[in-house]
């Protein structure tokens, strides 16, 4: 049995999902960033070799999280493939995964700074950005705080350390202070960016901001000023 968290972003309800999804109950929109498919494949183009699994670890752990939700909507928050080669170097067996999870429901591409093109070979809107539900979403978060307000945004891979237990873990997470939300990346092989790094400076409201940080089958959510470094 999972544990969720119910959390409001510019006022509209969203839930976190452990394996970092973002759900919104009253469009049933599904939302995973920076999936960076075929990254593996990527590496090996250049002459650097990983394991060759990524793609088909991180499509299963998509798969889940579509089952369990049943969207309607699916967004894809950028860099959803590592290069603009990705989508059509996939193997036959992930293009079919992929249209499979797309049929019957809408499903948008957002560009990302990896890959901003529409996937060759595959199906959906690819655009910039996509207002829905009282939000905005892009995969760069906007450096204009006027721009901030219900704001939801990939790019920077957040993670955070608490100390449980005696022992400091880190983990990816959902970093939000009620007016906008940055998502972990959901990628098997992305790493992920200390909360309390430069690049998230001046982004949200320290006081107001928190870090819902993956478990294995349940959301902690931890103030900032519980975070170690």
């Amino acid at each position: 049995m999972i544990q969720t968290a119910e959390i409001e972003i510019s006022e509209t309800a969203a839930v976190c999902d452990p394996l970092g999804a973002l759900f919104l109950p009253q469009s049933a929109t599904l939302i995973v960033s920076d999936l960076h498919l075929e990254k593996g494949a990527a590496f090996a183009r250049r002459g650097m070799m990983l394991p060759p699994y990524d793609t088909a670890q991180t499509l299963k752990l998509v798969t889940a999280v579509v089952s369990r939700y049943r969207p309607a909507c699916v967004i894809c928050l950028g860099d959803s493939f590592h290069d603009r080669q990705g989508a059509a170097a996939l193997p036959g067996q992930h293009q079919e995964q992929i249209s499979n999870l797309m049929a019957g429901r809408h499903w948008f591409w957002i560009a990302g700074n990896h890959d901003p093109d529409h996937p060759e070979g595959l199906g959906g809107d690819c655009v910039s950005e996509l207002y829905l539900d009282g939000l905005c979403f892009r995969h760069e978060p906007a450096a204009n705080a006027a721009e901030a307000a219900g704001e939801v945004a990939g790019h920077l891979h957040p993670a955070a350390r608490v100390v449980r237990r005696g022992k400091g873990v880190r983990r990816p997470c959902f970093a939000s202070d009620g007016q906008r939300l940055i998502m972990p990346s959901f990628g098997v092989t992305t790493g992920g960016l200390n909360l309390r790094n430069n690049a998230f400076q001046g982004l949200f409201e320290r006081r107001r901001l928190t870090a819902h940080l993956l478990g294995r089958d349940r959301i902690y959510s931890v103030p900032f000023d519980r975070l170690i470094g």
